[in-house]
């Protein structure tokens, strides 16, 4: 085997996850996965939302008001919160479909290590992240994105003969198309009664209108409303059987909307999902916490609550004791980042922190060309340019930052909550810059970040440009191979 630095391997010791014998303390955990969505839900403000079942979760458990994802992209998303890692550590840095992939198959996961505690698994929706091989589930249906939103009830159909096929602690994992794009207005006649363009506004972080985006806006809320619908049966099917009081259900999107400024980005309206975690008798009903909540913070939260050992060297924090209703000592800065979706036409390597109230981005190829901007711009709709051109000064300056960033963006989320005025520059601000820039500086190097050295960003740069076509990659990236080229295995 190459020496590829599985997880910069200083950083994580595999630990061989003892088998643990399944009994009464550990709670079934049913994990519900959306696409392509923020907090786009009644429960959290929104105004357009229709989503009486995911607000009646919340009120029954923990809503989670500042939870973001590891990357804003759904392969990374999906493998940071099912390995506790970030993606520079897991190495899953873009798209599956464009052959992006874990560093090593053995990287200890949530499937893995539920099924070693005596957990039955189940995967129902895509996984996709690779290899699919790391992830052993007793159970998968419907492995296919779905993005036709074909046979819709399936879904709680095949949970509800997983939840009464054995009497062991289970894991499933249950994973919705909505509300990817193409943002259906109506499927299966869901929902009954669909949003129009007269009905809604776009999200606010855009800075944005017009009539175009007034309609692609309905049908993000139309899809929500679909998923919520859907999620509503798939939680009756576990009342039907009978072990709702013994389940811990969370539910979280896989990253922003597929606006731009959203997905594929270190903004918040990229970063910034719903998090709501039910679990009866343990969860304190009705909180909204405010605490800085990241998804690697689930593998550790699982782990504990399945009382399975955990490896070493997650950078994540477990979750139980705020859903409890504690007030622990908790982080004061979280971080996220960036690398690529597709390649050629997205990768754009950054890195970003927050603390309570400041946000900064690092570009880590400063003064380039973002090639996701101009993606984004017309993967939206043709008609976007002009909305820009007719925004405010603020918002019309934001969208030129993003089409060619600076090394450092920095915001004050509380005068500037959609990220539309750079402080970085602002003498006045000094101080919050370097407390940020020495904060991230400090998590890159603790957490072995590969782009750290420059010949690897080099290197992975070019690799991105050899191709913009899927079947280029069939013959899978070379980081991992040279990433930790050098470093010492254990």
């Amino acid at each position: 085997m190459n020496r590829i630095g599985f997880l910069s391997l200083s950083l994580v010791t595999l630990v061989a996850l003892a088998p643990t014998c399944s009994g009464a303390g550990q709670p079934n955990i049913l994990l519900i996965v959306s696409e392509d969505n923020g907090p786009e839900l009644g429960t959290y403000g929104d105004p357009y939302a229709r989503t009486p079942n995911l607000d009646k979760l919340a009120a029954e458990g923990v809503r989670f008001d500042r939870a973001f994802v590891a990357q804003a992209g759904c392969s990374p998303s999906r493998a940071s919160f099912l390995t506790g890692l970030y993606p520079h550590q897991n190495g899953q840095l873009g798209l599956a479909t464009w052959g992006f992939r874990m560093y090593r198959e053995d990287t200890p996961n949530m499937a893995r290590s539920l099924k070693e505690a005596g957990y039955r698994t189940g995967l129902i929706g895509k996984l996709h992240v690779n290899p699919e091989s790391a992830f052993p589930f007793d159970f998968k249906a419907i492995p296919t994105a779905n993005f036709r939103r074909k046979n819709l009830a399936d879904y709680a159909k095949h949970a509800e003969s997983f939840f009464g096929a054995s009497g062991r602690p289970f894991f499933l994992s249950v994973n919705y198309p909505d509300a990817h794009r193409p943002w259906l207005r109506q499927a299966e006649g869901l929902p009954e009664k669909p949003l129009d363009a007269s009905d809604v506004q776009p999200l606010a972080y855009l800075g944005l209108d017009g009539l175009k985006l007034r309609q692609l806006s309905a049908g993000h809320y139309n899809s929500m409303e679909r998923l919520d619908v859907l999620v509503g049966d798939l939680l009756a099917a576990l009342d039907r059987s009978g072990k709702a009081d013994n389940t811990l259900v969370v539910y979280l999107g896989d990253h922003g909307a597929d606006f731009i400024r959203g997905k594929r980005t270190c903004y918040e309206g990229g970063l910034r999902i719903p998090l709501i975690v039910r679990w009866p008798g343990r969860a304190k009903a009705g909180q909204a916490r405010s605490e800085l909540v990241s998804t690697v913070d689930l593998m550790p939260t699982f782990l504990a609550a399945a009382e399975a050992q955990s490896p070493g060297g997650l950078p994540g924090t477990s979750l139980i004791d705020l859903i409890e209703g504690k007030n622990p000592a908790w982080r004061r800065y979280l971080f996220a980042e960036f690398h690529a979706h597709a390649a050629k036409p997205n990768f754009y390597p950054q890195r970003s922190v927050r603390n309570d109230r400041y946000k900064l981005i690092e570009s880590l190829m400063p003064g380039e060309i973002n090639p996701g901007y101009d993606f984004t711009l017309h993967h939206i709709e043709g008609s976007l340019p002009a909305a820009i051109e007719s925004a405010p000064p603020d918002v019309r300056k934001a969208y030129r930052t993003m089409e060619r960033p600076p090394r450092f963006e920095l915001y004050d989320l509380d005068a500037d909550p959609f990220e539309f005025r750079n402080l970085a520059d602002d003498s006045a601000y000094a101080d919050v810059l370097r407390e940020l820039q020495r904060e991230l500086a400090r998590w890159r190097k603790e957490t072995k970040d590969p782009l750290l050295d420059e010949r690897n960003l080099e290197r992975l740069k070019a690799e991105a440009q050899i191709d913009s076509k899927p079947g280029a990659r069939e013959r899978g990236w070379n980081y991992p191979n040279y990433f930790f080229a050098g470093t010492e295995s254990h």
